[in-house]
């Protein structure tokens, strides 16, 4: 009996992992050891941060200075645990944290890859907060006016001769769809998407489709009410205009009467079906 308790004491933790001192893993484990500072995991500091937190900014530090690239597989969970010194449960809640910002995809076999980064994959866990939010339509459309009048005044300015005339072709051929609110919504997508593309911006242009996206079913519903495609036609037209002019101004003031239809065709809506 003793020496079944001598083998179960001495017999090896599975808990622990054993160090890997693979080529891979100590690159890694020199990139940690090189952003370590003393506040990190277990120094002393006047304010302790949560070591999942500490693990998740570890990581954004590597790829924001370049340590890791997009495309770039991380190690293997076992050698994440052995690089920073912790257990299994904060890394993965770390992992889980920066997949769902969009940082760091899954791949199989459990291995995680830094993801393209790109503005509207970084975007896309901002535009499920908000959905799932109370929709305020005056705030939506107080931020869209910051966004959307920036990107025309940019449009205005940079986009090519091929893409302002494509914007003025997008607003005209709206006037086939003013009793196909459908079609019009399409085409609408295309119009806004246009511009956006012209300013050169990506951030902001994919904000700008975060907000455009918020409320869609309302709109949907105001866009069937008679004269308001119409309307949007023509406001589409006097932007487009303004944008193929190269007047910065006129573009921006244009597209501000388009908002503000929106918004109150968008509240008048929303009326009439909580009445």
């Amino acid at each position: 009996m003793a020496a079944a308790n001598d083998a179960t004491m001495t017999r090896p933790s599975r808990d622990k992992p054993k160090p890997d001192h693979t080529p891979e893993n100590r690159a890694f484990s020199g990139l940690i050891e090189a952003g370590r500072t003393a506040s990190d995991f277990g120094g002393p500091t006047l304010e302790r941060r949560p070591i999942a937190e500490q693990v998740a900014t570890r990581i954004m530090s590597m790829i924001k200075s370049g340590n890791l690239k997009s495309g770039d597989r991380l190690p293997t969970e076992q050698q994440m645990t052995i690089a920073f010194g912790i257990s299994r449960p904060p890394l993965r809640e770390a992992l889980k944290a920066l997949t769902l910002m969009g940082v760091l995809a899954s791949r199989q076999g459990g291995r995680y890859t830094v993801t393209d980064l790109t503005p509207s994959r970084l975007f896309a866990p901002f535009n499920t907060m908000l959905s799932v939010a109370d929709y305020d339509v005056h705030q939506q459309f107080e931020a869209r006016t910051v966004v959307d009048l920036e990107l025309v005044r940019l449009c205005t300015l940079r986009a090519s001769v091929e893409l302002r005339q494509r914007i003025r072709k997008l607003a005209v051929d709206g006037q086939a769809f003013e009793h196909d609110p459908v079609a019009f919504r399409l085409l609408d997508i295309e119009f806004h998407q246009a511009i956006n593309t012209g300013a050169g911006n990506d951030l902001l242009s994919a904000l700008a489709q975060v907000l455009y996206d918020l409320g869609l079913d309302v709109r949907r519903t105001a866009s069937e009410v008679p004269g308001v495609i119409a309307k949007s036609v023509g406001q589409h037209i006097e932007v487009a205009d303004a944008i193929l002019a190269h007047d910065a101004e006129a573009a921006a003031a244009a597209y501000r009467r388009h908002l503000e239809h929106v918004r109150d065709t968008t509240t008048q809506s929303m009326a009439l079906t909580r009445s």
